[in-house]
Protein backbone atom coordinates (compact mmCIF):
# COMPACT_ATOMS: atom_id res chain seq x y z
CA UNK A 1 0.00 0.00 0.00
CA UNK A 2 1.30 3.41 -1.09
CA UNK A 3 2.08 5.75 1.77
CA UNK A 4 0.41 9.09 0.73
CA UNK A 5 1.56 11.67 3.60
CA UNK A 6 5.19 12.00 1.60
CA UNK A 7 5.14 14.85 -0.55
CA UNK A 8 8.02 15.25 -3.56
CA UNK A 9 10.09 16.92 -1.11
CA UNK A 10 9.85 14.38 1.10
CA UNK A 11 10.93 11.95 -0.68
CA UNK A 12 13.87 13.49 -2.19
CA UNK A 13 15.11 14.20 1.54
CA UNK A 14 14.59 10.21 1.75
CA UNK A 15 16.62 9.51 -0.51
CA UNK A 16 19.62 11.91 0.42
CA UNK A 17 19.08 10.57 4.60
CA UNK A 18 19.44 6.60 2.72
CA UNK A 19 22.34 7.58 0.67
CA UNK A 20 24.00 9.13 4.15
CA UNK A 21 23.24 5.93 6.20
CA UNK A 22 24.02 3.68 3.66
CA UNK A 23 27.86 5.00 3.54
CA UNK A 24 28.17 6.80 6.50
CA UNK A 25 26.70 4.90 9.51
CA UNK A 26 25.13 1.06 8.23
CA UNK A 27 29.27 0.43 7.35
CA UNK A 28 30.34 0.96 10.82
CA UNK A 29 27.45 -0.35 12.98
CA UNK A 30 29.01 -3.56 13.29
CA UNK A 31 32.34 -1.79 14.98
CA UNK A 32 29.76 0.11 17.20
CA UNK A 33 27.71 -2.54 17.98
CA UNK A 34 31.41 -4.75 19.96
CA UNK A 35 32.48 -0.99 21.23
CA UNK A 36 29.22 -0.13 22.94
CA UNK A 37 29.17 3.37 21.28
CA UNK A 38 28.56 5.36 18.49
CA UNK A 39 32.03 7.61 17.42
CA UNK A 40 31.26 11.36 18.69
CA UNK A 41 31.86 12.05 14.80
CA UNK A 42 28.04 10.40 13.36
CA UNK A 43 26.50 13.20 15.46
CA UNK A 44 28.85 15.75 13.45
CA UNK A 45 28.50 14.08 10.14
CA UNK A 46 24.46 13.93 11.19
CA UNK A 47 24.75 17.59 12.04
CA UNK A 48 26.64 18.85 8.56
CA UNK A 49 23.87 17.04 7.00
CA UNK A 50 21.26 18.66 8.45
CA UNK A 51 19.58 15.84 10.56
CA UNK A 52 19.82 17.42 13.62
CA UNK A 53 17.54 19.57 15.22
CA UNK A 54 15.55 20.65 11.78
CA UNK A 55 13.00 22.29 14.06
CA UNK A 56 15.52 24.56 15.78
CA UNK A 57 14.89 28.55 14.14
CA UNK A 58 17.22 29.92 11.90
CA UNK A 59 18.12 32.29 14.39
CA UNK A 60 20.02 29.41 16.40
CA UNK A 61 21.89 27.47 13.73
CA UNK A 62 18.88 25.21 12.73
CA UNK A 63 16.73 25.56 9.20
CA UNK A 64 13.43 26.02 11.02
CA UNK A 65 11.46 22.63 9.81
CA UNK A 66 8.53 21.74 12.32
CA UNK A 67 7.18 19.12 10.01
CA UNK A 68 7.49 15.62 11.82
CA UNK A 69 7.23 13.58 8.56
CA UNK A 70 11.03 14.68 7.95
CA UNK A 71 12.08 12.86 11.50
CA UNK A 72 9.90 10.13 10.82
CA UNK A 73 11.90 9.71 7.93
CA UNK A 74 15.01 10.51 9.85
CA UNK A 75 13.90 7.74 12.22
CA UNK A 76 12.99 4.99 9.86
CA UNK A 77 16.39 5.13 7.28
CA UNK A 78 18.17 5.13 10.23
CA UNK A 79 16.36 1.97 12.07
CA UNK A 80 16.43 0.22 8.43
CA UNK A 81 19.84 1.22 6.73
CA UNK A 82 21.84 2.09 9.68
CA UNK A 83 21.35 0.75 12.78
CA UNK A 84 18.05 0.96 15.50
CA UNK A 85 20.90 1.91 18.26
CA UNK A 86 21.95 4.89 16.35
CA UNK A 87 19.23 7.46 17.81
CA UNK A 88 19.93 11.40 16.13
CA UNK A 89 16.05 11.19 17.15
CA UNK A 90 16.50 10.83 20.69
CA UNK A 91 18.75 13.67 20.50
CA UNK A 92 16.69 16.11 18.03
CA UNK A 93 13.18 15.90 19.28
CA UNK A 94 12.75 13.82 22.45
CA UNK A 95 15.79 16.20 24.40
CA UNK A 96 16.27 19.24 22.07
CA UNK A 97 12.39 20.70 22.31
CA UNK A 98 12.59 20.98 26.27
CA UNK A 99 15.60 23.68 25.42
CA UNK A 100 13.12 24.99 22.56
CA UNK A 101 9.82 24.95 24.27
CA UNK A 102 10.66 26.00 27.66
CA UNK A 103 14.00 27.66 27.49
CA UNK A 104 14.83 31.27 28.13
CA UNK A 105 16.30 33.16 25.43
CA UNK A 106 19.81 32.85 26.89
CA UNK A 107 19.41 29.53 27.10
CA UNK A 108 18.55 28.94 23.56
CA UNK A 109 21.45 30.74 21.98
CA UNK A 110 23.65 28.98 24.43
CA UNK A 111 23.03 25.85 23.56
CA UNK A 112 20.89 24.94 20.61
CA UNK A 113 23.60 25.76 18.08
CA UNK A 114 25.75 23.43 18.96
CA UNK A 115 22.95 20.90 19.55
CA UNK A 116 22.04 21.29 15.75
CA UNK A 117 26.08 20.99 14.78
CA UNK A 118 26.11 17.60 16.69
CA UNK A 119 29.31 19.28 18.70
CA UNK A 120 26.95 18.65 22.12
CA UNK A 121 25.23 15.55 22.26
CA UNK A 122 22.33 15.60 24.65
CA UNK A 123 20.60 12.90 27.16
CA UNK A 124 17.69 13.36 29.57
CA UNK A 125 17.58 11.81 32.72
CA UNK A 126 14.39 10.56 34.33
CA UNK A 127 14.89 6.66 35.29
CA UNK A 128 15.62 5.91 38.79
CA UNK A 129 16.20 2.66 40.41
CA UNK A 130 12.95 2.84 41.94
CA UNK A 131 10.65 5.22 39.91
CA UNK A 132 10.67 4.03 35.88
CA UNK A 133 7.39 4.41 34.80
CA UNK A 134 6.15 6.20 37.96
CA UNK A 135 8.15 9.50 37.93
CA UNK A 136 6.79 10.98 41.26
CA UNK A 137 8.49 8.18 43.01
CA UNK A 138 12.02 10.18 41.91
CA UNK A 139 14.19 10.64 44.63
CA UNK A 140 17.11 12.72 43.00
CA UNK A 141 16.58 15.82 44.38
CA UNK A 142 17.82 19.77 44.07
CA UNK A 143 17.97 22.03 47.01
CA UNK A 144 17.87 25.89 46.49
CA UNK A 145 20.82 27.73 47.73
CA UNK A 146 20.46 30.95 46.85
CA UNK A 147 22.62 31.57 44.18
CA UNK A 148 22.79 28.13 42.60
CA UNK A 149 20.53 24.76 43.31
CA UNK A 150 22.75 21.74 44.58
CA UNK A 151 22.05 18.47 42.94
CA UNK A 152 22.17 15.02 44.74
CA UNK A 153 21.00 11.77 43.44
CA UNK A 154 21.27 8.84 40.70
CA UNK A 155 19.82 8.13 37.36
CA UNK A 156 19.94 5.05 35.87
CA UNK A 157 19.47 3.57 32.11
CA UNK A 158 20.59 6.59 30.99
CA UNK A 159 20.39 6.54 26.65
CA UNK A 160 23.56 8.85 25.38
CA UNK A 161 24.84 8.14 28.84
CA UNK A 162 28.31 8.50 28.00
CA UNK A 163 28.88 10.74 24.91
CA UNK A 164 26.18 13.57 26.17
CA UNK A 165 27.77 17.24 27.11
CA UNK A 166 24.43 18.03 27.98
CA UNK A 167 21.99 16.47 30.19
CA UNK A 168 18.54 17.76 31.32
CA UNK A 169 18.22 15.70 35.27
CA UNK A 170 14.45 15.86 36.54
CA UNK A 171 15.14 16.35 40.46
CA UNK A 172 12.38 16.78 43.04
CA UNK A 173 12.55 20.21 44.18
CA UNK A 174 9.21 20.66 46.75
CA UNK A 175 9.15 17.41 48.78
CA UNK A 176 5.83 17.95 50.24
CA UNK A 177 4.37 17.53 46.34
CA UNK A 178 4.44 14.20 44.40
CA UNK A 179 4.55 16.15 41.38
CA UNK A 180 7.33 18.61 42.49
CA UNK A 181 10.02 18.50 40.62
CA UNK A 182 12.22 20.64 38.01
CA UNK A 183 14.38 20.03 34.92
CA UNK A 184 17.99 21.22 35.14
CA UNK A 185 20.59 21.25 32.64
CA UNK A 186 23.88 19.90 34.01
CA UNK A 187 26.70 20.17 31.84
CA UNK A 188 30.28 17.69 31.32
CA UNK A 189 32.65 18.80 33.41
CA UNK A 190 30.70 20.07 36.21
CA UNK A 191 32.35 18.80 39.87
CA UNK A 192 30.48 15.48 41.57
CA UNK A 193 29.14 14.73 38.22
CA UNK A 194 29.89 11.81 37.50
CA UNK A 195 29.05 8.53 34.95
CA UNK A 196 28.67 4.71 35.66
CA UNK A 197 30.37 2.32 33.09
CA UNK A 198 28.46 1.43 29.64
CA UNK A 199 25.55 -0.92 30.62
CA UNK A 200 25.87 -4.00 29.10
CA UNK A 201 22.24 -4.44 27.05
CA UNK A 202 20.47 -7.47 25.56
CA UNK A 203 20.65 -5.17 21.86
CA UNK A 204 20.49 -2.14 21.08
CA UNK A 205 24.25 -2.10 21.83
CA UNK A 206 25.33 1.02 19.95
CA UNK A 207 23.47 2.76 22.28
CA UNK A 208 25.62 3.85 25.29
CA UNK A 209 23.61 3.65 28.30
CA UNK A 210 24.51 4.70 31.67
CA UNK A 211 23.90 5.52 35.53
CA UNK A 212 24.77 8.84 36.78
CA UNK A 213 25.60 10.15 39.73
CA UNK A 214 25.10 13.88 41.73
CA UNK A 215 26.94 14.10 44.35
CA UNK A 216 26.60 17.85 45.49
CA UNK A 217 26.73 19.04 42.25
CA UNK A 218 26.43 22.90 41.69
CA UNK A 219 23.71 23.88 39.47
CA UNK A 220 23.24 27.81 38.23
CA UNK A 221 20.45 29.67 38.64
CA UNK A 222 20.62 30.37 34.82
CA UNK A 223 20.37 26.09 34.45
CA UNK A 224 16.95 25.67 35.39
CA UNK A 225 15.08 25.19 32.38
CA UNK A 226 11.05 26.02 32.95
CA UNK A 227 9.04 26.89 35.73
CA UNK A 228 10.71 25.64 39.28
CA UNK A 229 8.27 22.50 40.27
CA UNK A 230 7.00 22.73 37.51
CA UNK A 231 8.68 19.84 35.78
CA UNK A 232 6.67 17.17 36.11
CA UNK A 233 3.89 19.13 33.87
CA UNK A 234 7.22 19.82 31.12
CA UNK A 235 7.72 16.17 30.83
CA UNK A 236 4.08 15.31 29.63
CA UNK A 237 4.51 17.93 27.37
CA UNK A 238 6.93 15.79 25.11
CA UNK A 239 5.35 12.39 26.06
CA UNK A 240 2.83 11.85 22.85
CA UNK A 241 5.90 13.14 20.92
CA UNK A 242 8.17 10.90 22.41
CA UNK A 243 5.61 7.53 22.31
CA UNK A 244 5.19 8.32 18.44
CA UNK A 245 8.84 8.75 17.32
CA UNK A 246 8.96 5.04 19.10
CA UNK A 247 6.36 3.71 17.10
CA UNK A 248 7.90 4.76 13.83
CA UNK A 249 11.32 3.36 15.07
CA UNK A 250 9.13 0.08 15.84
CA UNK A 251 7.68 -0.03 12.39
CA UNK A 252 10.93 0.48 10.44
CA UNK A 253 12.86 -2.02 12.42
CA UNK A 254 9.56 -4.64 11.77
CA UNK A 255 10.21 -3.27 8.33
CA UNK A 256 13.94 -4.17 8.09
CA UNK A 257 13.58 -7.38 9.70
CA UNK A 258 10.94 -8.54 7.35
CA UNK A 259 12.57 -7.57 3.97
CA UNK A 260 15.67 -9.35 5.30
CA UNK A 261 13.38 -12.42 5.70
CA UNK A 262 11.74 -12.19 2.08
CA UNK A 263 15.22 -12.63 0.86
CA UNK A 264 16.58 -15.06 3.15
CA UNK A 265 13.69 -17.51 2.31
CA UNK A 266 14.29 -16.97 -1.04
CA UNK A 267 17.43 -18.38 -0.95
CA UNK A 268 17.90 -20.67 1.60
CA UNK A 269 16.75 -24.47 0.62
CA UNK A 270 14.79 -26.66 2.54
CA UNK A 271 14.66 -30.58 1.39
CA UNK A 272 15.53 -29.61 -1.75
CA UNK A 273 13.62 -26.57 -3.09
CA UNK A 274 13.81 -22.79 -1.98
CA UNK A 275 11.78 -22.20 1.75
CA UNK A 276 9.92 -19.52 0.14
CA UNK A 277 8.17 -22.15 -2.21
CA UNK A 278 6.50 -23.76 1.18
CA UNK A 279 2.91 -22.31 2.06
CA UNK A 280 3.52 -21.73 5.70
CA UNK A 281 5.99 -19.44 5.47
CA UNK A 282 4.19 -17.54 2.52
CA UNK A 283 1.37 -17.73 4.75
CA UNK A 284 3.77 -16.28 7.75
CA UNK A 285 5.08 -13.21 5.18
CA UNK A 286 1.52 -12.28 3.60
CA UNK A 287 0.16 -12.02 7.32
CA UNK A 288 3.51 -10.10 8.25
CA UNK A 289 3.31 -7.72 5.39
CA UNK A 290 -0.33 -6.98 6.08
CA UNK A 291 0.02 -5.81 10.00
CA UNK A 292 3.33 -2.84 8.28
CA UNK A 293 0.56 -2.15 5.94
CA UNK A 294 -1.85 -1.69 8.82
CA UNK A 295 0.33 -0.12 11.65
CA UNK A 296 2.50 2.71 9.07
CA UNK A 297 -1.73 3.66 7.55
CA UNK A 298 -2.12 4.28 12.10
CA UNK A 299 1.50 6.05 12.40
CA UNK A 300 1.46 7.86 9.44
CA UNK A 301 -1.96 9.59 10.55
CA UNK A 302 -0.87 9.93 13.95
CA UNK A 303 2.19 11.72 12.10
CA UNK A 304 -0.28 13.72 9.71
CA UNK A 305 -2.40 14.40 13.43
CA UNK A 306 0.52 15.51 15.40
CA UNK A 307 1.57 18.05 12.70
CA UNK A 308 -1.96 19.89 13.13
CA UNK A 309 -1.42 19.85 16.97
CA UNK A 310 -4.31 17.45 17.11
CA UNK A 311 -2.77 13.98 18.33
CA UNK A 312 -4.29 13.09 22.05
CA UNK A 313 -1.86 11.07 24.46
CA UNK A 314 -4.17 8.44 24.01
CA UNK A 315 -3.68 8.02 20.36
CA UNK A 316 0.10 8.36 20.70
CA UNK A 317 -0.16 5.26 23.57
CA UNK A 318 -2.14 3.41 21.05
CA UNK A 319 0.22 3.57 18.36
CA UNK A 320 3.16 2.95 20.62
CA UNK A 321 1.52 -0.27 22.17
CA UNK A 322 0.33 -1.68 18.66
CA UNK A 323 3.59 -1.24 17.11
CA UNK A 324 5.83 -2.37 19.47
CA UNK A 325 3.88 -5.56 19.97
CA UNK A 326 3.52 -5.97 16.53
CA UNK A 327 7.13 -5.56 16.44
CA UNK A 328 8.14 -8.43 18.66
CA UNK A 329 5.78 -10.83 16.56
CA UNK A 330 7.36 -9.46 13.65
CA UNK A 331 11.31 -10.52 14.69
CA UNK A 332 10.46 -13.53 16.22
CA UNK A 333 8.65 -14.94 13.04
CA UNK A 334 11.47 -13.69 10.97
CA UNK A 335 14.50 -15.35 13.41
CA UNK A 336 11.43 -18.77 13.32
CA UNK A 337 12.07 -18.41 9.63
CA UNK A 338 15.86 -18.19 9.58
CA UNK A 339 15.78 -21.38 12.18
CA UNK A 340 19.13 -21.70 13.36
CA UNK A 341 20.35 -19.31 11.69
CA UNK A 342 17.89 -16.54 13.15
CA UNK A 343 19.81 -17.11 16.70
CA UNK A 344 23.17 -16.29 15.96
CA UNK A 345 24.41 -12.42 15.78
CA UNK A 346 25.95 -12.58 12.35
CA UNK A 347 22.76 -12.49 11.12
CA UNK A 348 20.65 -8.95 11.16
CA UNK A 349 17.46 -10.52 11.87
CA UNK A 350 18.81 -11.73 15.19
CA UNK A 351 20.05 -7.98 15.77
CA UNK A 352 17.17 -6.97 15.13
CA UNK A 353 14.63 -9.37 17.48
CA UNK A 354 17.27 -8.22 20.48
CA UNK A 355 16.60 -4.30 19.60
CA UNK A 356 12.75 -4.89 19.60
CA UNK A 357 12.61 -6.44 22.84
CA UNK A 358 13.15 -3.16 24.87
CA UNK A 359 10.08 -1.34 22.61
CA UNK A 360 7.21 -2.98 25.01
CA UNK A 361 9.52 -1.12 27.54
CA UNK A 362 10.44 2.06 27.62
CA UNK A 363 8.81 5.44 27.17
CA UNK A 364 5.64 3.58 29.07
CA UNK A 365 5.82 -0.20 29.25
CA UNK A 366 3.11 -1.80 27.16
CA UNK A 367 0.90 -2.38 30.07
CA UNK A 368 1.03 1.74 31.19
CA UNK A 369 -0.17 2.17 27.65
CA UNK A 370 -2.53 0.15 27.79
CA UNK A 371 -3.71 1.87 31.41
CA UNK A 372 -3.56 4.94 29.35
CA UNK A 373 -5.99 3.66 26.62
CA UNK A 374 -8.12 2.23 29.39
CA UNK A 375 -8.65 5.30 31.15
CA UNK A 376 -9.84 7.32 28.11
CA UNK A 377 -12.80 5.06 27.43
CA UNK A 378 -14.06 5.59 30.97
CA UNK A 379 -12.34 2.30 32.72
CA UNK A 380 -10.45 4.74 35.35
CA UNK A 381 -10.99 3.36 39.04
CA UNK A 382 -9.90 6.19 40.68
CA UNK A 383 -12.94 8.22 39.64
CA UNK A 384 -15.48 5.37 41.21
CA UNK A 385 -17.67 6.05 44.11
Amino acid sequence: MDRNIFEEEHEMFRDSVRSFMKNEIGPNAERWNEQGIVDRDAFLKAGEMGLLCMWVPEEYGGIGMPDFAYEQIVMEETTRFGDPGVFFTLHSRLVAPYIGNFGTEEQKQRWLPKCVSGENILAIAMTESGAGSDLSAIRCKAEDKGDHYLLNGSKTFISNGILADLVIVAARTDPDNRHGMSLFMVERGMEGFERGSNMSKMGMKTQDTAELFFDNVRIPKENLIGELNRGFYHLMHGLAEERLILACGNMANAHAAFDATVEYVQDRKVFGKPLADYQNTRFKLAAIQTELDVGYAFVDRCVVEHNEGKLTAEDAAKAKLWTSEMEGRTTDECVQLHGGNGFMMEYEVCRRHAAARVSRIYAGTSEIMKEIIARSIGLDPRKKG
